[in-house]
């Protein structure tokens, strides 16, 4: 079992020489590492010109366990060897240090650098990587591997404090510079290879030289090149200037990750979250030759998997292809958005949140979610929501760059005044289930906070059919006003400027995000279109279509055991004019009358001596539904029993003739469902006037 630690770079502003002295105060203890309890030299050599010191010490250490595991192995401390080669010609401190004890039963290897930066001289950087590999441990290799963890955060944590404790020491001793190594002038010239003592590493020959190959080993234990493999040294991105969904061109990121960049791009990270992005990066850059994905884009798909690489490195390999496979990068500055949008569609972005995140604004109740799937088809939608979330990722770095510190993250209010049950669109709920599916695989993390406003009565039913599709991270973001809720204490106030609330809302601030409303059926596109478009809406599996004639009649016979369930139709007239209503009767009903069947297709359930309020009831008054209207609706069951949707012609009067000739048929195509209110936790008070007619 190895496992392997990287730390991104730690810059010093610093010349080499002086941070050099600082540290060798350490020696040979220091009160700020009290775990270090004595480290006495067994070797230190010195090449004849002075450049090159190798000093090996032997170092005792408190064993930092709980006491149960100091008494299963006998010993209080343990003996780390720790190797230094000092070059004053080429200004780099190679540092290895690996464990004396029980070394044939764990190997804990580390290796540290410093380094003069790559690009001032007179700064030094620092880097830090380590690996454990636990062979046996009398059962305890978990907490071994967990205390090495542990062990190697605090060491990262400490190294800056350490220098910058020892940086003040010499200052207050008016120590501020120390000179460079020169060639003693009695010595003959260097050798084109330098002198060195024996035992001494051979000298870069420049300090890029060194950077780049300072780390060649195989840190874990295949070398397959996968993200366990090779902790090779990597770029020190300190100028991001790409997209966070974008790319960076390897050219672009020549050294190594700092951390001064981590705090100001990347925001806060703990020792080891650096650790997982440096190695998850170095797994991407290995395989994407080129170009890389932003650290920002690499954190994001880390987080979503709670910085498990292996895990992560799954995930982002999946999106990347799906990225190429669809062209997403080129959305922003490819995608047309279609008039039918920008006429009706109820979104769009909004100044910001008090953190500084991008806001997008979503009348959601105010959407014709089925005019705009037939118009642009699902395609159509995702591409549009796709192309919202790349928007969303560019403004989220405009702002990282604006306000001084990481925003990496969007805010999304969701207006839901207006929603009802024509929302539950069975296609629609399809396509927006399909949409939440590619957004969590793609866009993970990037949702900050999610406030949803004015829910309605009927909203229960959407958010039980789509919160099993959003990951228990996203929907720990969201937040739920109903009614006028969102202008109290603890409202929208709370997270949005006071002088950015929408004006639809009762604020001051105006928008440009439309009212929506309904698409005219006129811009429907045809079945084929739709097609072609690759936003085929009606399904045979899902839709039934049926036609009626004079005095004719379609019954669905529904058979509810539980009482409370709730019974959703959707339907479009497509001919004539027809009347709906629900029924409800206790009585056994042994007909096939369902969608098909040819026993009694057109004729009524209902015998004509039935009485209505003895041997059925009328649970849905009578509507008239004209030709080319789309209707949706519920009902709340508050008995068991057996349910009858009935569609009755209601056309104008007409002759044998015009009764036999399809034209003149009433024809319907209709969708329905039952929900058990269990999916809804119940919520049954709440649906009673959920009806949307």
């Amino acid at each position: 079992m190895v496992q392997n630690y990287q730390s991104p770079v730690r810059v010093y502003k610093y010349p080499f020489e002086l941070v050099m002295k600082a540290y060798e105060r350490r020696f040979p203890t220091c009160k700020l590492i009290p775990v270090v309890l004595a480290c006495d030299i067994t070797s230190d050599t010195t090449s004849a010109d002075g450049a090159v010191r190798v000093t090996e010490r032997r170092c005792k250490l408190n064993v930092d366990a709980p006491f149960f595991i100091k008494k299963i192995i006998g010993v209080d401390h343990v003996f780390f060897i720790q190797k230094n080669v000092l070059n004053l010609r080429t200004r780099t401190l190679e540092i290895e240090a690996y464990n004396e004890s029980f070394s044939n039963r764990v190997v804990v290897l580390e290796k540290c650098r410093y380094f003069v930066h790559p690009e001032n001289s007179e700064w030094t950087c620092f880097e830090q990587n380590a690996s454990v590999d636990i062979n046996f441990f009398f059962g305890f290799e978990s907490s071994i591997e967990k205390l090495a963890m542990k062990q190697y955060g605090d060491n990262i944590a400490k190294g800056k404090e350490i220098i910058e404790h020892f940086m003040d020491e010499l200052r207050t001793e008016g120590i501020t510079s120390v000179p460079r190594w020169v060639r003693p002038a009695h010595l003959p010239p260097e050798s084109p290879t330098g002198s060195r003592p024996n035992g001494a590493v051979a000298d870069s020959s420049s300090p890029t030289q060194a950077i780049n190959g300072s780390h060649s080993e195989n840190v874990m234990s295949n070398g397959s090149g996968d993200v366990s493999s090779a902790v090779e040294s990597m770029s020190l991105c300190s100028k991001p200037n790409r997209r966070n969904s974008g790319q960076q061109s390897s050219v672009e990121c020549q050294y190594q990750l700092d951390t001064d960049y981590i705090q100001r791009y990347l925001g806060e990270l703990t020792p080891m979250q650096e650790s997982r992005l440096i190695l998850l990066r170095k797994w991407v850059s290995q395989l994407q030759k080129g170009k890389v994905p932003s650290d920002t884009m690499l954190l994001r798909f880390l987080r979503a998997r709670d910085f498990n690489v292996e895990k992560a490195r799954g995930m982002l390999s999946e999106s990347l292809t799906w990225r190429k496979k669809h062209a997403v990068d080129r959305i922003i500055a490819e995608y047309q958005v279609p008039q039918v949008v920008t006429d009706y569609f109820p979104g769009g972005w909004h100044h910001s949140d008090k953190e500084g995140q991008p806001l997008y604004l979503l009348r959601l109740g105010q959407m014709d979610v089925k005019g705009l799937l037939k118009t642009i088809g699902e395609d159509g939608l995702l591409k549009l929501t796709l192309h919202v979330c790349e928007e969303g990722l560019r403004l989220t770095d405009e702002a990282t760059r604006t306000c001084g510190h990481p925003i990496s993250t969007w805010c999304l209010l969701v207006d839901l005044e207006g929603l009802n049950m024509r929302h539950l669109w069975r296609p629609g709920i399809r396509a927006l289930l399909r949409i939440i599916e590619i957004v969590e695989a793609n866009y993970p993390e990037t949702l900050g906070r999610v406030l949803i406003i004015r829910a309605p009565r009927v909203f229960p039913i959407l958010w039980t059919l789509v919160s099993t599709f959003i990951d228990d991270t996203t929907r720990s973001k969201f937040l739920f006003y109903g009614g006028n809720d969102y202008q109290g204490q603890g409202g929208i106030s709370h997270y949005i400027p006071d002088e950015y609330i929408p004006d639809f809302l009762g604020g001051q601030c105006k928008t440009k995000v439309l009212e929506g409303g309904l698409v005219p059926k006129g811009l429907y596109l045809t079945e084929g279109e739709l097609e072609r478009e690759g936003g085929h809406m009606t399904d045979d599996t899902i839709y039934h279509s049926v036609s009626l004639s004079k005095g004719q009649v379609h019954e669905v016979l529904v058979t509810v055991e539980d009482s409370g369930c709730v019974i959703t139709w959707d339907f479009d007239v497509m001919r004539q004019d027809v009347m709906f209503t629900v029924l409800r009767t206790d009585k056994l009903l042994s007909k096939d009358l369902s969608p098909g069947s040819q026993d009694g297709e057109h004729r009524s359930v209902v015998d004509k001596g039935w009485v209505e309020g003895q041997d059925y009831h009328r649970v849905e008054q009578p509507l008239t539904c004209h030709d080319g209207e789309s209707i949706q609706g519920s009902h709340v069951t508050c008995e068991t029993g057996t349910y009858v949707l009935q569609w009755r012609f209601s056309g104008s009067h007409l002759d044998l003739l015009d009764s036999i000739t399809s034209s003149h048929r009433a024809q319907v195509m209709y969708y329905y469902e039952v929900l058990s209110s269990a999916d809804y936790k119940g919520s049954l008070s709440s649906l009673q006037s959920g009806n949307s007619l």
